[in-house]
């Protein structure tokens, strides 16, 4: 027989059950496809050649920044992240290699251990994201802390910290962590993180080398060349065992421009100083907007495909624009 305050103790633990797995919401997410990449109607753009886009919209006032992206290696699969601590799950949907929507659409809070929204602890600028066998490791910025989502369901998952740059880095507030990688064999480090820039030299993009991945600590650093005022917005490894990085440079005069830049991954290793081969360079007579995330796949042809995602910074004047190429052999 089941004592009374055990049934309510089990009603409890029934209804907090159905909480924790009702916080993922559905969201409707309108794509209109992007028929051209510049007046032009160019196809190549450097070493890529465009491959389609589309312009996304929601009514859900979550729905906005993201900053932070990766897909599965079907390319289908789709996990982001806003600077609002939300996370994103979808499916990319595409019709002879176009995207053309995303379809099964969820949105839930980033959560901690102590069952609270980072947004509510002033950890919601997550910026950054990579995924791992344990699951998903992101980056936050202006707390410039590290954290780890145990889990095959990131939305359902509570966070723990797992790296803090306090000490480590001195990085401006809005100069952070904005691109993660995880190396599949953990070389040249379990966990690749780079910062938008330095604060203190202009020159370059910081790079900082962790391992293990369960207790990761500083082994190494290492600088990428900032070239032309661009700063770095992602990292992400392809199949093929480079490394991309995608960048962003704003100015009043200049207006927005984008940067695909192509490294060798064994090269990003302690004390190592790069610049990097440019795969492509877009500027504000493109389709493009503040773009942030990067994700590189590989397709049944064999491709290599490169996604990106943009961050509208909730702003009317800014949109959320998905951009797919193929690299060019």
């Amino acid at each position: 027989m089941i004592s009374s305050r055990r049934l309510i103790l089990l009603g409890f633990l029934s209804i907090f059950a159905c909480a924790a797995t009702a916080r993922a919401q559905p969201v409707a997410v309108q794509a209109t496809p992007i028929q051209a990449f510049d007046a032009s109607g160019r196809q190549r753009i450097g070493a890529v050649e465009f491959r389609g886009g589309l312009v996304l919209t929601s009514t859900d006032e979550n729905f906005g920044g993201l900053s932070g992206m990766a897909l599965d290696a079907s390319g289908d699969k789709l996990i982001a992240l806003t600077d609002k601590g939300y996370w994103l799950s979808a499916t990319l949907t595409s019709q002879d290699g176009r995207p053309t929507g995303l379809a099964d659409v969820r949105m839930a809070p980033m959560v901690a251990g102590n069952g609270r929204a980072l947004a509510a602890q002033g950890l919601g600028d997550a910026e950054s994201l990579t995924l791992t066998p344990e699951g998903v490791v992101v980056g936050i910025e202006r707390r410039h802390e590290i954290w780890s989502f145990p889990g095959p369901d990131p939305l359902a998952s509570k966070g723990k910290q797992l790296i803090s740059l306090k000490g480590i880095a001195d990085l401006g507030s809005n100069e952070g962590i904005e691109a993660l990688a995880a190396p599949a064999k953990g070389k040249p480090a379990a966990l690749i993180a780079l910062a938008e820039q330095d604060p203190k030299d202009s020159t370059i993009l910081p790079g900082f080398l962790f391992a293990p991945l369960d207790k990761p600590r500083l082994v190494g650093r290492f600088s990428i060349e900032r070239i032309d005022g661009f700063s770095a917005t992602d990292l992400s490894l392809g199949p093929d065992g480079k490394a991309y990085l995608l960048e962003r440079r704003y100015d009043p005069l200049r207006g927005v421009a984008m940067r695909i830049r192509r490294f060798d991954l064994e090269q990003l290793v302690d004390g190592a100083r790069l610049s990097g081969e440019v795969l492509m360079e877009a500027h504000r007579a493109a389709a493009i907007d503040n773009m942030e995330a990067l994700a590189v796949t590989r397709d049944a042809a064999g491709d290599i495909l490169l996604t990106t995602l943009s961050d509208d910074n909730f702003s009317p004047l800014q949109k959320t624009v998905l951009l797919r190429f193929a690299l060019v052999p």
